[in-house]
């Protein structure tokens, strides 16, 4: 029992010590007189823009040139993968679970919805005909807009 409350304290420690690093989505938003502009503000009509940080080799030290963002994202990686079994969380989910720690109840379970809902709304973009496209992409810019204002 004593064994027990020591692992779970210590769970507890760990999973609160750890931050995780949650990257914001940045769209690429195309006006109507054809000028691109990038914003972390979704726009009607935008599509997401891969951000993902590189992770090189110094060329002429051999060294690794990762940023504090990365070097912590790979030690968040290594902790959710070690806290697998445990918890039975992928990484991606312990990331999320984390980054979404301090929001009300409220506003996770309506992130909860919007995860759902925004690969559906996008897929629903893509496949829309002539006539459905405008409402498609107006319902996908709202989900977005309060995906963002909640801080999902």
């Amino acid at each position: 029992m004593a064994l027990t409350l020591m692992l779970s304290t210590l769970l507890v420690f760990l999973t609160g010590a750890v931050a995780s690093v949650g990257a914001q989505p940045v769209y690429k938003c195309k006006s109507p007189q054809g000028t691109v502009a990038y914003s972390h503000e979704p726009c009607v009509g935008a599509r997401v823009v891969d951000t993902t940080p590189t992770q090189g080799l110094d060329k002429s030290s051999g060294q690794s040139r990762k940023g504090a963002d990365v070097r912590r994202s790979e030690t968040n990686k290594a902790m959710a993968k070690a806290l697998e079994p445990i918890l039975g969380e992928t990484a991606a989910q312990y990331e999320l679970r984390h980054k979404r720690f301090k929001l009300p109840p409220k506003d996770r379970t309506e992130c909860a919805t919007l995860d759902s809902r925004l690969p559906a709304q996008e897929m629903a973009v893509r496949n829309a005909g002539q006539g459905e496209g405008a409402a498609a992409e107006a319902a996908l810019f709202e989900s977005r807009k309060k995906y963002r204002k909640l801080g999902c």
